[in-house]
């Protein structure tokens, strides 16, 4: 006598929550979200979850086969007879569930029934560097001290203490994996006695321990452009750490910061600064010294320049990385109002203040943002 009778029974497309006209990867689907969720190893104990994993797994074996899902769809649970769920799964044996779960599982278990490789590439290594502002503007050629994982000497890369080279691991006998059933199914797992590799080290190099490989400080020249910029990344290839079992290596990454200067504000490729002068020059003009990355230049102030007035002087900023030809040197003027005169110079700023007549109205904000902008 089945499980339940053919009255009683639920519509098999309603078991699995899908139309009469559902395609096989439809049914697929809705059996493995079902089968997941009711899974005996997700419910351990829950009899109720047991017999919903039943129940759809046998509406799935049904529908999932043409000719029985013909007979079904044409006489019902009649012309299936007293099909029940006799943990066979919908592909016959043991059910694999690599096959239904598909990728969800199979990446989770290792389901590829792929061995792993042995041979690993090495990982990336950063360095940070700093350097001044002049460095990163006229460019570098130093010296960079690393850590990096290098061929073991003793064993030559191989791990082993004698060069035997790996064995067959006697856990998985090759395969990478290990097999078992757990309830339904018939569960892979990647081998925890040799990772997967099918390969272990019976006598493995004490000085590597087996690794192949040994950290050691390895010295690299580091040829940094002109030009360049405040989180840089320069990157050396192959220079990181070694391969395992002859892998290829990883690469070096060298990442650049640079110090602040304490006069030039870099603004891509031109440099800032701020030139303060007195009321007099500007009033009148003046030619003045102005200090630049490259030594000191001349400048001349016309006459009537006011504060924040800018002046760009070609070539003097950042050369482009990698390019010829530089950005600008743009020098912003501030009339520096001085706060310990003479009397002699206050008599003589006195009369030219009787000479000399401004309208304090509050200044166009245009002229407000500019200044401001300077100061910021």
């Amino acid at each position: 006598m089945s499980r339940t009778s053919n009255v009683t029974k639920a519509d098999y497309y309603e078991i699995l929550g899908v139309s009469r006209s559902a395609s096989e990867q439809e049914l697929k689907a809705a059996y493995r979200k079902l089968a997941m969720k009711y899974h005996p190893d997700r419910n351990p104990g829950n009899k109720e979850a047991e017999e919903k994993f039943k129940e759809c797994s046998e509406a799935y074996q049904v529908l999932s086969d043409p000719q029985k899902r013909a007979a079904y769809d044409r006489f019902g649970h009649a012309g299936v007879g007293s099909a029940g769920y006799d943990g066979a799964g919908p592909f016959g044996g043991a059910q694999d569930i690599g096959d239904i779960f598909g990728d969800l599982f199979g990446e989770m278990f290792n389901m590829g029934g792929r061995r792993a490789s042995r041979v690993q590439k090495g990982r990336d290594v950063r360095h940070d560097m700093t350097l001044e502002f002049e460095e990163a503007v006229f460019g570098k050629e130093t010296k960079a001290t690393v850590k990096r994982m290098e061929a073991c000497t003793d064993c030559r890369g191989t791990g082993t203490a004698t060069g035997r080279g790996p064995v067959t691991c006697p856990q998985c006998q090759g395969r990478g994996q290990v097999r078992y059933q757990q309830g339904f199914f018939s569960i892979a797992r990647t081998c925890n006695t040799c990772g997967g590799t099918g390969t272990v080290i019976s006598d493995p190099c004490k000085t590597c321990r087996g690794d192949g490989r040994v950290e050691r400080e390895h010295e690299i020249a580091v040829n940094i452009p002109a030009g360049v910029e405040d989180g840089t990344r320069i990157r050396y290839q192959g220079e990181g750490d070694a391969g395992r079992f002859g892998g290829p290596g990883g690469d070096l990454y060298v990442v650049l910061h640079v110090k602040p200067h304490k006069i030039f504000d870099r603004d891509g490729n031109d440099l800032r600064c701020v030139i303060p002068i007195s009321f007099p020059q500007a009033a009148l003009g003046a030619e003045i010294s102005l200090t630049t990355l490259d030594g000191e230049t001349k400048v001349k102030i016309p006459e009537g320049t006011q504060s924040g007035q800018e002046f760009r002087i070609r070539g003097k900023g950042v050369p482009y990385l990698n390019e010829y030809g530089r950005g600008d040197l743009i020098a912003h003027v501030v009339v520096k109002t001085p706060t310990k005169l003479s009397k002699h110079q206050k008599d003589v700023l006195r009369e030219l203040s009787e000479t000399m007549t401004v309208e304090n109205l509050p200044a166009s904000r245009s002229l407000f943002d500019k200044v401001k902008e300077i100061f910021s």
